[in-house]
């Protein structure tokens, strides 16, 4: 049975580059056998993360129902754009509002473990969103995720595609490849 991948970009902004390579990693994946989710957080909208509103109002549907699709995955690759050498207040505040939620007898944050995760950014740098990359990587790890080690910084990125929106230059080809097999390998390891 194909293991199932959910793949998250990282931004909700018309024409992203980070849209493009989740959209190109959807394709790889599927070429590999996986059985593909791919999702916008703009449909999961939610609040700047606050204690106090978690105590108030308890946690935001839209955090609740993307903890679940996350859960209903065996992997998930989480595809990031670099802001200010980081990820986007978008990413770490989503990780931040599925990582306190429990469902049942889970523990807090459970949802991170027992799943591979993979993390991909694109970038018009020559560094490709790498220090990006290292950021989310440790956020993942706080929150006890198995991250596989490939990681695929897409350099250089507006010029990195053709006319169908596939990667066109073949180092990048199997970057993403190696990239996609590594996440499925884990994936069904870890079912």
């Amino acid at each position: 049975m194909a293991p199932k991948i959910l793949v998250i970009p990282g931004s909700t902004r018309t024409g992203s580059l980070n849209i493009k390579l989740a959209a190109a990693a959807t394709d790889e994946l599927t070429r590999a056998g996986a059985e593909v989710t791919r999702i916008s957080l703009g449909d999961f909208p939610l609040p700047i993360y606050d204690a106090d509103l978690q105590t108030r109002s308890g946690v935001p549907k839209h955090a609740i129902n993307l903890k679940r699709m996350i859960g209903a995955h065996q992997g998930v690759l989480w595809v990031t754009p670099e802001h200010n050498a980081s990820v986007p207040a978008l990413v770490k505040n989503t990780i931040d509002w599925v990582s306190r939620i429990q469902d049942g007898n889970e523990s807090r944050g459970q949802v991170f473990r027992g799943r591979a995760f993979a993390v991909a950014s694109a970038s018009n740098s020559r560094f490709g969103g790498a220090r990006a990359l290292a950021a989310l990587r440790l956020i993942l790890t706080a929150c006890q995720a198995t991250v596989i080690p490939h990681q695929f910084a897409l350099s250089f990125a507006s010029e990195a595609y053709d006319e169908m929106d596939r990667l066109k230059h073949p180092p990048d080809a199997e970057a993403l490849k190696t990239l996609a097999g590594q996440l499925i390998e884990m994936s069904e390891r870890l079912r």
